[in-house]
């Protein structure tokens, strides 16, 4: 797959955008594209995603397997591997429509599917877990092909370009999604290719992020010791099986998650009632070494809801509006307008503060 990168460096750069109906109305992907147009400069066209949720509702109890292949050859053995453990219900071309401005594209594919029972018994995994191996299998020993969105009910959609052309180019339009996030890419330390953009993404998770976190390795090596393989050299990436190993894994909640990645001082911690100290204290303890350093701001997608967090600090902008039963998130207030002109309550989270968004249970 063609990988560039840009001669010049702008480590602000980056555009994130969200928005989520909290009655779980399926909106189209016009609004989410339209939000990414004033942050324009902040990418580069190097890469550019989206990742929707609730958009393939016939096939809800499937895993959606989005993958680009290099060519015919990498494709094949994929879909031998994918035979082998996987139930193939549909396989399929994503449509896409030709523009001038999305150019060397990959080939294209999409897979619902549902583990072999059989496999699933002999390996006494749960269908998660087992999804995500296959997911790191074929990334790690299958050249030529990336698994790049794996969730049910849900997809990421993601290119080399500006994000509101990939849009266009993934006829983001013909999709209904209770939540949308969006990404606009200015890479920093790794080279813009199709599977390097942004979102990243295992199971229902996903990461956008703007920001360079200069935790990277210690976070890598970490992570890597419970079976993630980070292939992309990319800070995003490893924040997406942070992600995935602490709630999945671990079983702890977004707050919980958001107070180990973006843990607060120890001075801060101190000054916190008797309660909520020793919560603080176990989880920067218990994982150290999933402390995420260095200025970001992410939006993490999930089943149902969303969850916005800034770096402790705060070196990075987000701001976060309201109107009616829709929340939206974004780089810049801009953003939000372009989304719904007459948005309310705008504000900006404070660092190391999670903004949480959940879906009405059952409507989604």
């Amino acid at each position: 797959m063609l990988k560039k990168e840009g001669k010049i460096r702008i480590p602000s750069g980056c555009a994130i955008s969200a928005v989520i109906s909290k009655s779980g109305e399926r909106m189209d992907g016009r609004a989410i594209i339209e939000s990414m147009r004033p942050m324009h400069e902040r990418s580069n066209g190097l890469g550019g995603g989206f990742a929707g949720y609730g958009i393939y509702p016939e096939y809800r109890d499937l895993f959606a397997l989005h993958i680009f292949y290099d060519d015919d050859n990498a494709r094949t053995e994929a879909e031998t591997y994918i035979r082998s453990v996987l139930e193939t219900v549909r396989a399929e071309n994503i449509p896409t429509r030709k523009i001038p401005a999305i150019t060397d594209e990959p080939l294209i594919w999409r897979y619902f599917v549902t583990p072999l029972r059989s496999v699933l018994a002999s390996m006494q995994l749960d269908e998660n877990e087992f999804i995500a191996r296959v997911v790191m299998r074929i990334n790690t020993t299958i050249d030529g092909a990336y698994v790049f969105s794996s969730g049910k009910n849900m997809g990421v959609f993601k290119a080399v370009g500006y994000p509101e052309d990939v849009g266009e180019f993934y006829r983001l339009e013909e999709y209904e999604a209770y939540s949308w996030t969006a990404h606009g890419r200015y890479p920093t330390n790794t080279p813009g290719w199709w599977g390097g953009a942004h979102p990243f993404s295992l199971l229902d998770r996903t990461i956008v992020h703007n920001g360079e976190i200069s935790s990277y390795d210690a976070n890598r090596r970490y992570i890597e010791m419970f079976g993630y393989k980070c292939t992309l050299q990319t800070d995003t990436e490893v924040i997406t099986y942070v992600a995935d190993y602490l709630m999945r894994k671990k079983g702890l909640s977004l707050s919980e998650t958001a107070s180990v990645i973006a843990a607060p001082f120890w001075s801060t911690i101190e000054r916190k009632p008797p309660e909520e100290r020793d919560r603080l204290r176990f989880l920067r303890t218990a994982f150290p070494s999933l402390l995420i350093t260095g200025p970001f701001s992410i939006i993490l997608g999930f089943e149902g809801g969303l969850m916005a967090l800034n770096d402790r600090l705060k070196l990075r902008s987000m701001v976060v509006g309201e109107k009616g039963d829709r929340v939206y998130i974004a780089s810049e207030e801009a953003a939000i307008r372009a989304m719904e002109p007459e948005a309310e309550n705008i504000w900006a989270p404070a660092g190391g503060e999670p903004v949480i968004v959940r879906v009405k249970e059952g409507a989604y």
